[in-house]
């Protein structure tokens, strides 16, 4: 999965003429999608490496960027329109869905994992268009944002986030037993 979003984004950066890239800001998305993949292994080190390695933690969180820089490249988004609308709430399902899985690695409830992962969603596809708006206004000419579109991408990433988070509290693992609890112990 790493390897190939090191591709595809090289093939961004090293084709950028494409005509599927046209007005996409591809140089500016480029170096924000090779993120996700150390989010996962530095939060990993951070709490101690303890085992197993999140691989699926890891996967969730670098599909949604493998998935938008691939239909860049095939030209999904020039083809076939609906494919942005497709993607933000698949997109959103596998992001928010790896967030609450590694949420529930942590002894809190199902309740708050979900809550927190939906919160997280809802926070990151503000900001996801907040830089588009920014790159937009930076002077890549060509995607169009409208505010009707701004609203729909709004909605459709924070429905796939609720649903991500949801899936992922019902068949992700808990934390080991003995550190998940829902309500503080109240012996004497």
């Amino acid at each position: 999965m790493r390897a190939a979003l090191v591709v595809a984004l090289a093939v961004t950066v090293a084709f950028p003429h494409w005509s599927q890239f046209e007005g996409k800001g591809m140089a500016f998305r480029a170096p924000f999608y090779a993120l996700p993949m150390v989010v996962t292994p530095l939060a990993w080190r951070l709490r101690g490496r303890r085992p197993p390695y999140p691989w699926l933690v890891d996967v969730l969180v670098i599909a949604p960027f493998l998935a938008d820089t691939l239909g860049n490249i095939f030209g999904f988004y020039r083809d076939y329109p609906v494919t942005d609308d497709v993607l933000h709430f698949l997109n959103w399902v596998l992001l928010i869905g790896g967030v609450t899985v590694a949420l529930r690695r942590t002894p809190i409830s199902r309740l708050n994992a979900w809550a927190l992962g939906y919160g997280i969603g809802g926070l990151a596809i503000i900001w996801w268009e907040t830089a588009e708006f920014l790159v937009q206004e930076a002077g890549t000419a060509g995607l169009q944002l409208t505010y009707e579109d701004t609203i729909g991408d709004l909605l459709l990433s924070s429905t796939g986030g609720a649903l991500g988070a949801l899936l992922a509290v019902l068949f992700a693992s808990p934390a080991p037993s003995g550190t998940q609890t829902s309500r503080p112990d109240r012996r004497p």
